[in-house]
């Protein structure tokens, strides 16, 4: 499997900078909040090892060089019928057996590639009946053609209209909700629809924002790298991990408002809370030294994020022995904390211990995914044939409730979402993969595989880490029964440009909806969480601009701005050493909080490092 590249340290140049302060006016270039001018060679931003630039200019490629099938890539999806159906005209335009949209090769599935969002005729992944088995007459492959070219354009005269009924005069109290699913006509063929679900979160009348607070990076001994994991927002309070302690802070002003010591470093945070705001943690026993840099994460505790309370503290053990935990998550009432020896699960008000896994059973529980559902991935079998049993379980008892095997040779899966049960996992080996090649749309009540998508890593820049921490994917959400995921940067409009989409899969046909969704030139978007019917997204800017935070309609896939963050350098250079890869991107309720993972002395001194930055709308 293909390792993601290291965490960048490096952060970039410039001083510190916060709310505005009482100076006097600086000329053109100068300090904080002063206009910028692009420079004559723009400034080169921190980037992870092997990792493309974010929207910073680079140096103008040539034509892409078509790959290669990826070696061992599957050649066939789990569930697929025995007998290959018949393969789908090429799209409009296209002549047929030609590599797909930007030189990709050909679909493993039998299915040409559809080219970031556009509409494609394509074919389900499931037999087809009614007809004859093998080739048709030409005149049926023009006809599909001509039928995939008037879908193509219905859609789009569809979208035109539904973009001025739904407008966008909405002031500062209005909602980003989605106009309803009427313009695609969304009859189960995967083109359009969406959610009516209205969205909580505000459209302001001016998205512009500026820094609340940022919290410098702590202090750590020489050498050393600590966990930090855990950021979470309430109505009250910002919470975030720190070094030894869990550290709740005032939401606008960042003044701190309770602080929860630890003994040791935190290893695991649930990303989960629960109706009322109590989420888990694990943690080490004691503070890592030169002789025993590492005590195992055994220590598993719910916090009262409201409160600034730790509620109990627990361990398990199995035959003796501590379990140490590698992911850790909250679904309903129930803290759920998985290893390499199995899980436990303790009620997360009282600390009981629910259960805990037997030395006898031929599966134990990797991990751990929460949510509406519980979700376990257990592997189960023998040393040398091991498979990933895929379980929705009960949240009190541990009991299965239903069950998809997964292929052997699997030997890791994230969960994207428990409700609707949508798995990812990398099948074989593909170029650019980190955790993740196709993605498994499974009915949780029945276990049954309902599709399997292909969404390979030289087109789509999702990645999870189901290694160990199985509910930890990027670049990838799921509502209304459709999977939305961010596509690889590639060549914008510009000389310099670079940007990318996010598209949408429908969980039912497997197939493109024809949404899509782009960054523009030289941003580049990630889909964050979902609000309701719509998708939250974060925009990474380019070297002159501040990032923003967009709401796109679930329908209409039509984008609102609800955050525009400052084009000052200081406040950019510090926005964009968080990558939405490798930091904690909470936003809610008109503000963004932007917080490292790990606390490190890594990186020049006369840098400034920071563990929270805040952005709050200047109009609120």
């Amino acid at each position: 499997m293909t390792q993601p590249p290291p965490p960048p340290h490096q952060p970039p140049p410039g001083g510190g900078f916060g709310p505005p302060q009482d100076q006097p006016p600086q000329q053109p270039g100068g300090g904080f909040g002063a206009p910028q001018q692009p420079p004559a060679q723009p400034p080169q931003a921190p980037q992870p090892a092997g990792a493309p630039g974010y929207g910073y200019p680079q140096t103008p490629q040539g034509p892409p060089t078509p790959p290669q099938p990826a070696y061992g890539y599957p050649q066939a999806p789990q569930g697929a019928p025995q007998t290959p159906p018949p393969a789908a005209p090429p799209g409009y335009g296209h002549p047929g057996q030609q590599p797909g949209a930007y030189g990709q090769p050909q679909n493993p599935y039998g299915q040409q590639p559809p080219g970031y969002g556009y509409p494609h005729a394509t074919t389900p992944m499931h037999p087809q009946s009614g007809g004859p088995g093998g080739g048709g007459r030409k005149v049926n492959t023009q006809l599909a053609v001509i039928v995939a070219a008037v879908v193509a354009i219905a859609l789009v005269i569809g979208g035109v209209v539904l973009y001025k009924q739904s407008g966008d005069e909405g002031g500062k109290d209005d909602t980003a909700s989605s106009s309803g699913g009427t313009g695609g006509g969304d009859n189960g063929n995967g083109s359009g629809g969406g959610s009516t679900t209205p969205g909580k979160e505000k459209v302001p009348s001016d998205p512009n924002s500026q820094v609340l607070f940022q919290i410098p990076a702590p202090a750590v001994p020489d050498d050393s790298s600590i966990t930090v994991s855990g950021s979470w927002l309430t109505d009250r309070t910002y919470v975030k991990s720190g070094v030894y302690e869990i550290v709740g802070y005032d939401p606008d002003k960042g003044t701190e408002l309770w602080t929860i010591p630890l003994p040791g470093p935190v290893c695991q945070a649930s990303r989960r809370t629960t109706e009322d705001n109590l989420t888990a943690i694990a943690f080490e026993p004691a503070k890592p030294t030169k002789d025993k840099p590492s005590h195992g994460c055994t220590q598993v505790a719910a916090i009262d994020l409201d409160a600034g309370k730790k509620l109990w503290t627990k361990t398990a053990k199995v035959e003796g022995e501590p379990i140490r935990y590698d992911n850790l998550t909250v679904s309903g009432g129930t803290v759920a904390a998985g290893g390499t020896r199995g899980g436990a699960a303790f009620d997360i008000r009282s600390g009981k211990q629910l259960w805990v896994p037997k030395p006898e059973n031929a599966c134990y529980d990797l991990g751990y995914a929460g949510g509406e559902k519980l979700v376990a991935v257990a592997k189960c079998g023998g040393y040398d044939n091991p498979q990933l049993h895929i379980q929705t379980i009960d949240q009190k008892t541990g009991r299965v409730i239903s069950e998809y095997k997964m292929a052997e040779g699997v030997e890791y899966a994230s969960v994207i979402s428990t409700e609707p049960l949508v798995v990812a996992a990398e099948v074989g080996q593909s170029k650019d993969a980190i955790g993740i090649t196709d993605v498994f749309s499974i009915d949780n009540k029945t276990g049954k595989l309902r599709i399997r998508i292909s969404v390979p890593g030289d087109q789509f820049a999702a990645r999870c880490s189901g290694v160990t921490a199985i509910e930890s994917c990027t670049g990838v959400v799921v509502g209304n029964d459709r999977l939305y995921v961010e596509t690889e940067e590639h060549q914008g409009g510009g000389e310099y440009g670079r940007t990318n989409e996010i598209v949408a899969f429908d969980l039912t046909t497997g197939k493109q909806t024809g949404q899509r969704a782009d960054a523009g030139d030289r941003y580049t978007i990630t889909p964050l969480r979902m609000d309701g019917g719509n998708i939250i997204a974060y925009k990474r800017p380019p070297y002159d601009k501040g990032g923003q935070i967009v709401s796109i309609d679930g329908g209409s896939f039509k984008e609102t701005k609800l955050l525009e963050n400052p084009a000052a350098r200081t406040v950019r250079d510090a926005e964009t050493r968080m990558s939405p890869e490798y930091a904690e991107i909470v936003y809610a309720q008109g503000r963004l909080y932007m917080a490292e993972k790990f606390a490190s002395d890594l990186g020049s001194s006369f840098q400034k490092k920071y563990h929270v930055i805040a952005f709050g709308r200047t109009a609120d």
